[in-house]
């Protein structure tokens, strides 16, 4: 490696907490209130990733702001019950924090969202610059987010590495020019995520010390 990392940006959702429960959970609600008996939860992993109104628009044209406040209001009741932390991940970022790492949240949902996700979990002591769909003209996988988070930490793309569980953080990374890393305990499947061709596969979160320089703990 050329250059050494200093900098990691991580994705949220599916990645350092675990929301799968939640946002499948609030998927099929959602599809359920407008197409009854229609989607099984195999059907609504497609709609994990992108932006609810990207996901919304693809099966009701007609009804998006709608579906994304039927799915909001569910999401927010049921948060904090289906929530939980992703093994290792506190333990992890804390140590990248106490080495001196610059640290970031780039997130495809909405700030109070991911507020609420990394209060939650403790996590938000760890991170000054969140950035979030709020703060962007265009989401992952277009490299705005990625860079938008480079330049408040004040980090230039071959020092930094994007981790995520979608294919739109492998591509976000690689749009701005950051390394990438995929997590094997993404939803939608590690061989899914092989695909896009992260630099690196993470079976831990652990795992990521190693990639930046730092042995495990």
């Amino acid at each position: 490696m050329s250059k050494k990392i200093t900098t990691v940006l991580f994705d949220l959702d599916g990645t350092l907490i675990n929301t799968n429960e939640l946002i499948i959970s609030s998927f099929l609600h959602t599809m359920n209130t407008y197409f009854p008996d229609q989607y099984k939860r195999e059907d609504v992993l497609q709609f994990m990733g992108p932006p609810l109104e990207e996901s919304f628009i693809k099966v009701n044209p007609d009804a998006v702001e709608d579906m994304v406040k039927t799915y909001r209001a569910y999401n927010l009741e049921k948060h904090d019950s289906l929530v939980t932390e992703f093994e290792g991940v506190f333990e992890t970022v804390q140590t990248l924090s106490q080495n001196g790492y610059k640290l970031a949240i780039v997130s495809t949902k909405i700030r109070d969202v991911v507020i609420k996700g990394l209060k939650l979990t403790n996590l938000d002591q760890f991170f000054d610059v969140i950035i979030t769909l709020d703060e962007v003209e265009n989401a992952k996988p277009d490299p705005e987010p990625v860079q938008k988070a480079l330049s408040a930490l004040d980090s230039m793309p071959e020092e930094s590495i994007m981790v995520g569980d979608n294919h739109h953080d492998v591509l976000a990374g690689k749009n701005a020019g950051t390394l990438s890393a995929g997590v094997a305990w993404s939803a939608k499947g590690r061989e899914y995520l092989d695909q896009y061709e992260p630099d690196f596969m993470l079976e831990t979160m652990a795992d990521l010390l190693d990639v930046v320089g730092l042995e495990k703990r």
